[in-house]
């Protein structure tokens, strides 16, 4: 991107958020940043709440919105080929109408495309290959996006339809699409998609949110900097206080007073610590979009534009 048209993009006032999620609201915080002339203003994370008043709330201050979100927005090529719907947004805005299509499947015998989550607890000898194949995909590849495939810079993601252990992000897309999204489309909410309503420059407006899914661990990277150890531990985090505050000032992002100390504290002790550090950490990988640092790369694959999404910020693909 030209120095000039990324400086342009620099002074556009606007939001900047990222919501980690999940199935607890608890474990739900937001980043938010703002920005003027002179760069973006941080302030400590904070619950999400309700995620549609959240929403509105940001809206109402009259100026262009962009909200990461750490989970799945889209669903796998294979699933979406017997879709009647034009694309992934025109599914999801269905499904407020279709509340069966969230209960997980306790058993392969209610795997269906209509009911495809899975599974609803730890059965002895389940694999994705058995649930892919309940789902009529040829293997277990078949459960994922491109996007939630391994590549040469990081492992493999989580499956969108997958629900069970430490890496699965089937339970927090059942409560933001049922919850939050598929309600809030069908009800007319001034919500554009990234990458299926187009680019993400191209999107921003005032009284529009732009929604784009971006993952913690992706934007780690993104910002040069590597966990060592868990983020689920506070001295680990605490050891990347210098690193998040030099990714930060690179990005020109002033954090509030409570913001540094919570940095520099390693986000608290309690449970909810790894939620408000994935939540900064995501928020920075967006701003590092938003002005141009990281491009807003979508491949040219119609399934991804259409149904499958992308993680924004991300330029490596799948390994073959």
């Amino acid at each position: 991107m030209g120095r000039g048209i990324e400086h342009g993009l620099r002074r556009v006032r606007m939001i900047a958020a990222h919501a980690d999620w999940s199935t607890d609201p608890r474990k739900r915080w937001v980043s938010i940043a703002r920005r003027d002339g002179a760069g973006w203003r941080a302030q400590a994370p904070v619950p999400v709440g309700n995620p549609a008043g959240l929403m509105s709330a940001l809206l109402a201050e009259g100026v262009p919105v962009a909200m990461g979100l750490d989970l799945p927005l889209g669903v796998p090529r294979g699933f979406a080929e017997e879709r009647a719907e034009a694309g992934f947004v025109d599914f999801l805005r269905g499904l407020a109408d279709v509340p069966d299509f969230f209960a997980v499947a306790a058993s392969l015998d209610d795997v269906s495309r209509a009911r495809p989550f899975y599974p609803a607890r730890g059965v002895k000898g389940m694999t994705r290959a058995a649930h892919a194949a309940a789902l009529g995909f040829g293997d277990a590849r078949g459960l994922s996006r491109w996007c939630d495939r391994a590549t040469a810079e990081r492992p493999a993601g989580a499956p969108v339809f997958w629900t069970l252990g430490a890496n699965q992000s089937g339970k927090a897309a059942i409560a933001a699409w049922r919850d939050w999204l598929a309600p809030g489309l069908a009800a007319g909410a001034p919500y554009a998609i990234w990458p299926f309503a187009g680019a993400l420059h191209g999107l921003l407006a005032p009284g529009r949110a732009v929604l784009a899914e971006v993952y913690p661990a992706e934007a780690l990277r993104h910002c040069g900097m590597a966990m060592r150890g868990s983020k689920r531990v506070r001295a680990d985090r605490r050891a990347l206080a210098e690193p998040l505050r030099a990714a930060m000032a690179a990005r020109r992002v002033v954090p509030y007073t409570a913001l540094r100390a919570m940095v520099m504290d390693g986000f608290g002790a309690d449970a909810a610590g790894e939620d408000r550090f994935d939540s900064l950490v995501g928020l920075l990988g967006l701003i590092g979009v938003l002005d141009g640092l990281r491009p807003d790369f979508i491949p040219d694959d119609p399934a991804v534009r259409s149904w499958e999404g992308w993680v924004l910020g991300q330029t490596a693909m799948p390994r073959p």
